[in-house]
């Protein structure tokens, strides 16, 4: 029997008693169902599809390319007990609301979709962690709204000034990132979905090191959250962020960067230059990490979260 998340809605999975061995044997994410809630919070004139769980201060977790909520599924059990964590699918991905228009993925935009989800869940002052797109957008949050974080986490994601300058002068960087050229072409997403989604399915399933951390179980989560608008809404990010020029990038809240050595889209070399942005920085390298540090080695993200924030 084929399981999804996202087919029938996470309650459906919750509330199927059949073939409960299956389920248990298809990852610890199924025994943390019961206690999520689910909920779509109106933020910035959009629904984000958002799971909470946990009890503690509040840590928004910011998923990015090609990924959801779920992307988060490895760090959930050890992070529960002393957070509260907010867990939203971004715009335009999976079961949030997807906006038609390259313009209405700007990152201005982007950032006003987290801080109104803060408000509308009342959450004062947060913890912030995101991974690759969801990371950038972390860190344009935290120059905008220093005010509204106590701590800051980047997860593989580079540092949007850095980045820019490596993909004008770095020739390695520049091959590494050959998927965004494409995508600033005309339909240049299309090559996503071709071979039933092979470039997908690789860069996500085969792109991590830890690849026993994915079940069959999860890998249908992935396939039923990769529908076409929600792809064009992932890809809508690099087109409506070409440069960032109305940006400083000085970050002057306590700041965490986790980065997976082995990662082949977003290289270690990102991280050179970081100090002179981020006032008060600790940067871990994962040496035996990918670019899905948060799958690889899950343990030190959350060891690694608990003594930072």
């Amino acid at each position: 029997m084929r399981y999804s998340i996202q087919s029938k809605g996470l309650i459906y999975i919750l509330r199927k008693s059949i073939e409960i061995s299956y389920l248990k044997k298809e990852g610890c994410i199924m025994e943390l169902l019961n206690e999520i809630e689910e909920k779509f919070v109106e933020t910035n004139n959009v629904k984000l599809h958002t799971m909470i769980i946990g009890n503690g201060k509040p840590l928004i977790l910011l998923h990015g390319f090609p990924d959801f909520w779920y992307g988060w599924k490895s760090v959930i059990p050890g992070l529960k007990s002393d957070y509260k964590l907010i867990i939203p699918d971004m715009r335009g991905y999976n079961l949030s609301e997807k906006p038609k228009g390259v313009e209405n993925y700007k990152i201005d935009i982007l950032v006003e979709d987290i801080k109104g989800l803060i408000e509308s869940l009342g959450l004062g002052k947060v913890f912030l962690a995101g991974h690759d797109w969801g990371g950038i957008v972390a860190w344009a949050f935290a120059e905008k709204y220093p005010e509204l974080l106590q701590k800051l986490a980047i997860l593989n994601a580079p540092h949007m000034k850095i980045f820019q300058q490596k993909l004008r002068t770095d020739k390695k960087q520049q091959k590494a990132s050959y998927y965004v050229f494409e995508f600033l072409k005309p339909d240049g997403e299309k090559f996503l979905f071709k071979n039933d989604k092979k470039w997908l399915k690789f860069a996500v399933f085969e792109g991590m090191i830890n690849k026993k951390d994915f079940t069959n179980f999860d890998k249908e989560q992935y396939l039923s959250a990769w529908t076409q608008p929600a792809i064009l809404g992932g890809v809508n990010y690099y087109r409506a962020n070409t440069n960032f020029k109305d940006w400083t990038g000085k970050i002057t809240v306590p700041t965490l960067v986790i980065h997976g050595m082995k990662d082949i889209a977003v290289l270690p070399s990102v991280l050179d230059g970081l100090s002179n942005y981020v006032s008060d920085l600790k940067v871990i390298r994962a040496e035996n990490a990918s670019h899905w540090v948060m799958h690889d080695v899950p343990e030190l993200i959350v060891s690694s979260f608990k003594e930072f924030f």
